[in-house]
């Protein structure tokens, strides 16, 4: 499989330059590999997504000198397949519903004598109130967790990846550092972990270049793809462009939109200098 790897922002605000760095880094390695760079377009959050944002981020990606194949890749294109691996699951038994608000599973955390609640990559670990309910055909438009107890069992998994290096964990791991994370949301009827995951496949993606606030995600990504028998990609976590405070920059950080330093006379190279990509690859 030729080397191939991808953007992918959601549009639910302006690209920064934390953005930036990770799809110059995308590009830049697929370029020096002789590979393709894919862009996708992550919108299965419709209450968040809008038009004019998917604009921008095409309009900010042309500006910075990035191009690629066409059509792009839209997760709200791509329910058939969400749902194909959701009943797959389903019907082996690996997955639960579960009605638990935040504030339910932040009670059933609470208890004083437990001390603070175990925290996993998607927040705290849920504590199992919903698992036993699995029963008839899968239930649509509910959330629907994962019983990483029978999904990881009897399993030793190993993330792939030079950066920051490859990864061993078990299926202890999983159960106790990860839980049974939500591979659909109400609403959304699919989830980041399951959506990502199954889109990589679908295009060919040999190598995830992303920061290293998902690293740790990762174990779910890889048990999801040996579940499901799909290939594993080489993981690049690159590091994260910060503000002055050292806090990751976020979309709500509007100081530091592309769209802003354009409108101030930026330049692509000034961008790139930015970010510490002005010396090769980061």
């Amino acid at each position: 499989m030729s080397f191939a790897t991808r953007f992918a922002p959601s549009p639910t605000g302006p690209l920064h330059l934390g953005h930036a760095f990770s799809a110059l880094l995308a590009h830049d390695m697929a370029g020096a590999a002789g590979g393709r760079f894919l862009l996708r377009i992550e919108d299965i959050d419709h209450s968040r997504a809008r038009p004019k944002w998917e604009t921008q981020i095409y309009d900010d990606l042309a500006w910075l000198g990035l191009s690629w194949p066409t059509p792009v890749m839209r997760q709200s294109d791509r329910q058939p397949a969400y749902d194909a691996a959701l009943d797959e699951l389903w019907a082996r038994g690996l997955l639960f519903p579960c009605t638990c608000t935040r504030a339910d599973i932040a009670a059933a955390t609470a208890a004083p004598q437990e001390g603070a609640p175990l925290l996993g990559p998607d927040g705290v670990i849920y504590p199992g109130t919903c698992r036993a309910r699995h029963t008839g055909p899968r239930p649509r438009d509910v959330a629907l967790r994962l019983n990483m107890g029978r999904a990881a069992r009897d399993g030793e998994f190993a993330e792939t990846g030079a950066v920051p290096g490859a990864v061993r964990f078990t299926a202890s791991d999983l159960i106790d550092g990860v839980g049974d994370v939500v591979l659909a949301r109400r609403g959304m009827g699919t989830s980041y972990h399951l959506a990502v995951v199954l889109d990589d496949a679908a295009q060919g993606i040999t190598h995830v270049v992303r920061g290293t606030d998902l690293a740790e995600a990762t174990r779910i990504h890889v048990l999801l793809q040996q579940l499901l028998g799909l290939p594993t990609p080489v993981y690049h976590h690159h590091r994260l462009i910060r503000d002055d405070a050292g806090r990751r920059l976020a979309k709500r950080d509007d100081a530091r939109a592309l769209s802003k330093y354009r409108a101030e006379g930026a330049t692509p190279a000034d961008i790139r200098r930015r970010v510490g990509l002005d010396d090769g690859l980061a």
